[in-house]
């Protein structure tokens, strides 16, 4: 196989698809139409009521599967209510302070009319020291928290084998 895993075969581009033998850019499209859609399925925002979220290690294990193999920093919401919680995807990609706006960190937060939120990045660097711009960012979604009535419960770090909390 070009790609060797499943995982490699969904991170490649359209072009490096079409690229092989038989698969035209129609089927390539296609592709990564279908990993999309397992990936917004793996992410969706169906209330999880039986696992509770009560430190970051429940955080930790409950969150480590869904970012293992990414080879960009994902940050997730997980929202919760009185009816259990959600996790919401909310950028991929260098995280910073401005790539993160509030407005989408708190989006799904406010839509299910959460109390509390708690924020999860991966590193895949494998290194849980938060950077400057963690930092900033966390002080930003705490100041965005407490103008919306909505609390930051923690901000945590990930990675395969470790986590930190920022707060």
């Amino acid at each position: 196989t070009q790609f060797g895993s499943l995982q490699k075969l969904s991170e490649a581009s359209i072009e490096e698809l079409s690229s092989v033998k038989g698969i035209g850019l129609a089927k390539a499209t296609q592709i990564k139409a279908a990993f999309e859609i397992g990936r917004r399925l793996s992410t969706q925002t169906e209330p999880y009521k039986s696992k509770e979220l009560t430190n970051p290690e429940k955080v930790f294990k409950f969150m480590r599967s869904k970012i293992k193999d990414y080879k960009k920093e994902r940050l997730y919401a997980i929202a919760l209510n009185t009816r259990g919680w959600t996790v919401n995807e909310i950028s991929v990609g260098a995280l910073d302070s401005s790539m993160a706006h509030p407005r989408e960190a708190f989006s799904e937060a406010i839509k299910s009319n959460a109390s509390s939120v708690i924020f999860v990045h991966n590193h895949p660097s494998g290194n849980t020291e938060p950077s400057e711009e963690d930092v900033k960012l966390t002080k930003r979604l705490m100041k965005a928290g407490e103008l919306l009535g909505i609390k930051v419960l923690d901000h945590i770090i990930i990675t395969t084998k470790n986590f930190r909390s920022i707060i």
